[in-house]
């Protein structure tokens, strides 16, 4: 539907009605094609996805090292003469 937009072949609004979907809806779509293209600055799909995947791995190297320091402070304490 955005090729067929950026054709210009037919005016938005025939574009809008053969397709049946509202005006911001196109041109919210052209828009992120227009991103995904590098026609205009933004995050792509690609990058968003590899954000969050990075994040997600982020909280799991925290999670994992709070377990390590946690059990670091047990065996220390464990190791302490006179106990």
């Amino acid at each position: 539907m955005v090729a067929v937009a950026r054709k210009g072949e037919a005016s938005l609004a025939q574009v809008e009605k053969d397709f049946g979907v509202s005006e911001s809806c196109l041109q919210r779509w052209r828009k992120l094609a227009d991103t995904e293209d590098g026609k205009r600055p933004g995050v792509t799909a690609g990058e968003a996805a590899e954000t969050r995947e990075l994040r997600k791995r982020v909280r799991l190297l925290e999670q994992e090292n709070e377990v390590l320091r946690r059990a670091a402070a047990y065996l220390s304490q464990a190791n302490l003469p006179g106990k």
